[in-house]
């Protein structure tokens, strides 16, 4: 495929030497406000069907109403989410590793970046099904109360995102294996990137709006 060049500074991010890369990349922030307004509709579910987080006279209306359910800051566990916010954070610092190394063509050290993001990735789903079985055995499912039906709905359509970008991220890796860096493929590492980093943003919302506040 050519490559529009013209007009470009020597300067210019490899992710940006071509007219589909630049489009692509600006399609793809289009994408992330609609997933900014995603998100914001179910934390906004999420409030209202709780009154507002940290409003534990209503929470305990809630737990009346789910026959003695048991409250968030019985359950929550504070040390684990800060755990699992700490490694999310890490991940986003680890993938910006890995567009500097992109940027100074350094393959190597950018797949090293990006496989430790994987790991760190990894390693937050497995803390946060960890949890959401040890909730389930305390008696906090699916089915027990608005509460809770919320906070699964939240944090598990958040999980999936960070379980489809796992996912799309090996894929690039391996396409970057295949074919070397290239405009193409830089455009591809610089997009998964961005998902990574809207993943964080989001999970900094998740845990000072669900965990902090519902344990108020």
């Amino acid at each position: 495929m050519a490559h529009d060049t013209t007009n470009l500074s020597p300067d210019t991010p490899l992710e940006y030497q071509s007219t589909i890369g630049r489009l692509n990349i600006f399609g793809f922030w289009v994408f992330l406000g609609a997933e900014i307004i995603l998100f914001s509709t179910i934390f906004a579910t999420f409030f209202v069907l709780n009154g507002h987080a940290g409003n534990m006279g209503g929470m305990e209306h809630m737990s009346h109403a789910g026959h003695g359910a048991p409250m968030p800051k019985e359950l929550f566990e504070l040390g684990n989410t800060l755990v699992m916010t700490i490694v999310l954070l890490v991940s986003s610092f680890t993938c910006g590793l890995a567009i500097h190394e992109m940027r100074k063509r350094n393959v190597k050290a950018m797949n090293i970046w990006l496989v430790i993001t994987l790991l760190l990735g990894l390693t937050f789903l497995y803390l946060e099904i960890a949890e959401f079985i040890h909730l389930v055995h305390e008696g906090a499912t699916l089915g027990t109360n608005g509460y809770w039906s919320s906070f699964y709905f939240l944090t598990g359509t958040h999980g999936l995102h960070v379980s489809l970008g796992i996912g799309w991220m090996i894929l690039i890796i391996l396409q970057v294996i295949k074919r070397g860096l290239t405009p193409e493929t830089a455009k591809k590492v610089f997009i998964v990137s961005l998902y990574w980093h809207f993943l964080d943003f989001v999970w900094i919302f998740v845990y000072t709006g669900v965990y902090l506040l519902g344990m108020v």
